[in-house]
């Protein structure tokens, strides 16, 4: 299972304190523990001067010597007022050999037009729900559920405008899927952990989870699953998990609550809520 990050702030806002520098930055995550190894790929999202979006990937893990160099050089590079980055550690629903899943077009974040997108969980059907596509679906490159996924939720905020609503029908189409063909299949999904964002000043994060999962690769105090966001007046920092727990005030983002900041004259403003059922 893989781990997400996403500032929203001013244009000089930087991530690289938490993607490398911070107690549990996501170097730090990406191989804090053995068993739970973020080896299969990274990405970094932001927007450049025309606020179209840039996005630097790799294929292993930032722990390996290469990797780790290129991703602290795009950490440095990167800046607001929206960034996402994603470390990986792939599902496999369709059994695949590992050359296959481990490749660019897998790494996240994907993007369209001006969204950016990275997700935490495995969706069981990928294959399934690609139908459910629609025109969207001329536009898979890999072989990653998290692209299905991706592409169904452009999809439907396309067609419904509002990524909250946007979230629980592709939620619903995702059981919907399973319901129809998961014969033998346990539940439809993990994990439904989405940063998104359509443009330079808003950053959504979902958080929605299927099960338990044990604890965090640093914080074990913290469910694996179980997001968190820390915000003032000038930043808002979504996560996986704390990047630094000593810092009093990191807030939850519990199973079944959603989070949508908007960036307006350089000031952040943050509203949660419950995703609706």
């Amino acid at each position: 299972m893989c781990r997400l990050f996403g500032l929203l702030g001013g244009r000089s806002s930087s991530p690289s304190p938490w993607l490398t520098t911070s107690p549990s930055s996501l170097l730090v995550q990406s191989n804090a523990d053995p068993t739970h190894l973020q080896r299969d790929g990274w990405g970094i999202g932001w927007y450049d001067k025309t606020r179209s979006p840039r996005i630097e990937r790799g294929i292993g893990g930032i722990f390996e010597e290469l990797e780790r160099v290129r991703f602290i050089a795009a950490s440095n590079t990167a800046h607001g007022p929206v960034v996402i980055a994603h470390i990986r550690s792939a599902s496999n629903p369709m059994n695949l050999p590992r050359e296959r899943l481990v490749a660019l077009e897998n790494s996240q974040p994907f993007s369209f037009e001006g969204s950016l997108f990275a997700h935490n969980g495995m969706i069981s059907l990928p294959r399934e729900t690609r139908p459910h596509l629609g025109k969207f679906e001329r536009n898979v490159q890999g072989v990653n559920d998290s692209e299905i996924l991706f592409w169904l939720l452009m999809r439907n905020i396309e067609e419904l405008g509002d990524p909250l609503t946007a979230f629980t029908h592709t939620r619903d189409e995702l059981v919907q899927v399973w319901k129809e063909h998961g014969k033998g299949v346990p539940q439809p999904y993990t994990g439904l952990n989405i940063i998104v964002t359509r443009g330079p000043n808003e950053l959504w994060g979902f958080c929605h989870y299927l099960g338990e999962h044990g604890p965090g690769l640093c914080d074990k105090r913290h469910p694996f699953y179980e997001m968190c966001y820390r915000t003032d007046a000038k930043q808002l920092i979504v996560a996986s998990e704390p990047f630094d727990p000593s810092l009093p005030d990191w807030r939850p983002l519990r199973n079944g609550e959603y989070l949508v900041g908007h960036l307006d004259h350089g000031l952040v403003a943050v509203e949660t809520g419950i995703i609706p059922k």
